[in-house]
């Protein structure tokens, strides 16, 4: 059985072992992972420039995030992190599953980039007084086991005038063809059961959750695949994949 400390209310072991057996593989740009492998650029340059934006840096900058300490939470393999942490973030990298987290570390290692990876939960650093200028979590909100807790403990670690920002998926009959049907038994490209259609969260669920935290929603973009491009590009279409951005006033 996969090893792990995940303990919180808001986790779900199911799902952490789930991606823990893929451990070996996050920077297979070919393997299980393929399809975030292909979502990255879009998440990346969303998150780049949002922060850019907010903490009025230059987006264009190699290292326009410099001195800006951010939580990548749901790191798994670290295949968001590095290439934040290379835009000159400081990195922290939490994944409950520590077979996630030790392909993380040994990854950045190699490549000579500094992240501070960690076999945690959203809780647990929660409760240990970490702060952020922001807080990610991508593609993690449709696999926790309580909405709610979870964002509104994500959301307690923002530092006045810092960011939260998450990207899941919408609970639509559109996103159970695509995100379910297409891209897990037809396309095959993520693993079978890789996602509960009944766990995916609307806009309305999550500005909610979001707002009840004291943070106010400021941007939401959805993201879309172009088949004739091959990439993924924003959009103003939400009804499966969907980013959003909120601030916490102050500073």
């Amino acid at each position: 059985m996969a090893s792990r400390r995940a303990r919180a209310t808001s986790v779900d072991t199911a799902e952490v072992e789930r991606f823990s057996r893929h451990a070996a593989d996050w920077w297979d740009a070919r393997g299980p992972m393929a399809a975030l492998h292909k979502l990255n650029p879009v998440r990346l340059a969303y998150i780049r420039d949002q922060a850019a934006a907010r903490f009025a840096r230059d987006a264009r900058k190699l290292d326009c995030l410099k001195g800006l300490r951010v939580l990548d939470i749901g790191c798994g393999g670290g295949i968001l992190s590095e290439p934040l942490a290379r835009l000159g973030a400081d990195m922290v990298g939490a994944d409950p599953a520590e077979e996630n987290v030790e392909a993380a570390s040994a990854h950045a290692e190699e490549q000579g980039v500094a992240v501070d990876y960690r076999a945690t939960t959203a809780e647990e650093l929660a409760q240990a007084g970490e702060s952020f200028d922001v807080v990610l979590a991508m593609e993690v909100v449709e696999h926790v086991a309580d909405v709610e807790s979870f964002v509104s403990t994500c959301a307690s670690m923002v530092r006045p005038g810092g960011l939260l920002i998450a990207a899941t998926l919408n609970r639509t009959l559109k996103s159970f063809a695509l995100a379910i049907v297409g891209a897990e038994y037809v396309l095959r490209w993520l693993p079978r059961g890789t996602h509960q259609w009944d766990k995916f969260v609307t806009p309305r669920e999550l500005e909610s959750a979001v707002e009840s935290t004291g943070l106010r929603v400021i941007g939401e973009r959805g993201v879309v695949y172009n088949p004739f491009a091959d990439r993924w590009q924003l959009s103003s279409d939400m009804d499966v994949n969907y980013m959003l951005v909120a601030a916490r006033p102050g500073a």
